[in-house]
């Protein structure tokens, strides 16, 4: 049994590296697939999109299918689906393919993710042994998202964009092979009839509203789709709540939604929405404004990833003996701190500008990431562990979309304030807003080639400060961000002094 924890442990971290390193992988692949594929700009934005609302849309119904069918069987296929649409999305021949692939693949990360934590708490009942899992869990996916522009670059520019998704297929099939072989099953005891129109009602409130984040500051806050998008999210998510009130056995029972819970969710919410959500501008910052090479860029966020697994460690041992409110909070307050020290940057400024600030921020969210899951699982009876898995990994991948969404939005406007400034009394001043969105999209290097000699240095000095001005705003956003969440976490866990490990324990057994 005790082996089989270790390869539980092990193939649950594969499987979590691998759809999480998919968040952000692709966005440096992005140039390569629209010269080969001959994609669209809204081709390559449904690219990153579709995956997102895909795996938000299917992680609850997957978590309590689990619990109904079986853990173990659910991460299999959700293991098979995701390797399979891999293959789809390494061979495809044009956007559509690759598209529908993504899609597909979300679903089988939703699967995986919705799953990982419950196997886990299966696996490991006993407190210690239970949080020292979850931090080497925690450590993996922090770090899978932070890897994922390094290994992006390495694969690009060594193979070919292809092979960001045919590298999935051999670890994919090995990973299935050892789940099948070595995990065991675990479901819940007695189940009830499957709540088919709460999970239609609740799936596609959660999809419809990652796609309307996802797609506002690209098509417009008040744009048809977006609109649509809220507007579908909001009929759906009131129609699952009257669908829910006639449920004998609802999708999300009304036990789950706890104080402790709760603060479980706003803990993951506010660390992703914005520790993880600023990866994607910290990535553009590197590659548009210090022109790094994608493998360069990667390479210098590999203090941020260290950071991670250096503190999970350390969560591990501090979760044994302190309140885990208290750790949850003070990982808030860090992710808090290293924002405001990667702010304040100067247009003049190189990457070692960002290396404390990466530091600080990797310890809070190392900190972070074991300790809330250990506060969700502990709030729920251990029959419930696949439906606490799923929901706190939907505030997982929501804070994600909202973080880059309402950031994407207040750094645009700061960018084109900027530009739009800067560029005032120049030759290029009546085209200051559509170069104030190349530069807050990443297009400064295709606009450059559009200019003539003499106006390319004038709008380069401009695009690096304005990028730099924006970015150094959204820290300070972000900050503030994690400062509440801080407040509010350390509000609504109330653990009265009681161990993330002594919790733990107590649903174990």
């Amino acid at each position: 049994m005790r082996t089989n924890r270790w390869w539980t442990l092990t193939l649950v971290c594969v499987g979590s590296f691998m759809l999480l390193l998919d968040v952000t992988i692709v966005n440096i692949a992005l140039p390569e697939i629209e010269q080969d594929l001959d994609a669209s700009l809204t081709d390559l934005q449904w690219v990153v999109a579709a995956y997102a609302v895909a795996l938000s849309a299917g992680l609850l119904t997957a978590g309590s299918l689990a619990d109904r069918f079986g853990r173990r069987l659910l991460f299999a296929v959700g293991m098979g689906v995701f390797t399979g649409a891999s293959l789809l999305c390494g061979v495809a021949g044009d956007a559509l393919v690759l598209n529908a692939g993504r899609v597909v693949q979300g679903l089988g990360a939703a699967a995986l993710l919705a799953t990982s934590l419950a196997l886990l708490a299966a696996a490991y009942p006993a407190g210690k042994e239970r949080h020292v899992a979850l931090a080497v869990w925690g450590a993996v996916s922090g770090a899978a998202l932070a890897v994922g522009p390094l290994a992006g670059g390495v694969l690009v520019e060594g193979f070919g964009w292809r092979w960001i998704f045919l590298v999935n297929l051999p670890i994919g099939i090995l990973a299935l092979l050892g789940t099948l072989h070595y995990v065991e099953e675990s479901r819940a005891p007695v189940v009830g009839p499957i709540d088919w129109p709460g999970f239609l009602t609740l799936s596609t409130a959660l999809g419809a509203l990652s796609f309307a984040l996802l797609r506002g500051n690209e098509a417009g806050w008040l744009s048809t789709e977006v609109v649509s998008g809220f507007v579908a999210a909001a009929v759906a998510l009131a129609l699952f709540a009257v669908v829910e009130r006639t449920r004998a056995h609802p999708v999300l029972p009304a036990g789950v939604f706890g104080r402790v819970t709760t603060g479980a969710s706003v803990g993951v919410l506010a660390m992703s929405s914005t520790a993880f959500a600023l990866l994607l501008y910290l990535t553009l910052y590197l590659q548009t404004v210090l022109r790094l090479e994608p493998l360069e860029a990667g390479l210098r966020l590999l203090p941020l990833t260290l950071s991670i697994f250096v503190s999970s460690a350390l969560a591990a041992r501090l979760g044994s003996v302190l309140p885990v409110r208290w750790l949850v909070s003070a990982g808030l307050v860090c992710i808090g701190c290293g924002l405001l020290l990667m702010g304040g940057l100067d247009p003049a400024d190189d990457w070692t500008a960002l290396l404390a600030g990466q530091l600080v921020t990797g310890l809070g969210v190392g900190l972070v990431n074991p300790n809330v899951v250990a506060a969700a699982l502990s709030a729920v009876e251990p029959e419930q562990s696949g439906m606490a898995s799923g929901l706190n990994n939907t505030f997982r991948s929501l804070g994600i979309a909202l973080g880059v969404a309402v950031m994407g939005a207040v750094f645009s406007n700061r960018v084109e304030d900027s530009v739009g400034g800067d560029l005032a009394g120049t030759a290029l001043a009546g085209r200051s807003e559509d170069l104030a969105h190349a530069v807050s999209s990443g297009g400064v290097g295709a606009v450059m080639d559009e200019l003539a000699p003499a106006e390319r240095g004038v709008f380069a000095e401009a695009a690096r400060s304005g990028f730099v001005h924006g970015l150094n705003s959204i820290l300070v956003f972000a900050a503030v961000v994690a400062f509440v969440g801080a407040i509010a976490v350390a509000s609504l866990i109330r653990s009265h002094g009681v161990t993330a490990a002594d919790r733990a324990a107590a649903v174990g057994h």
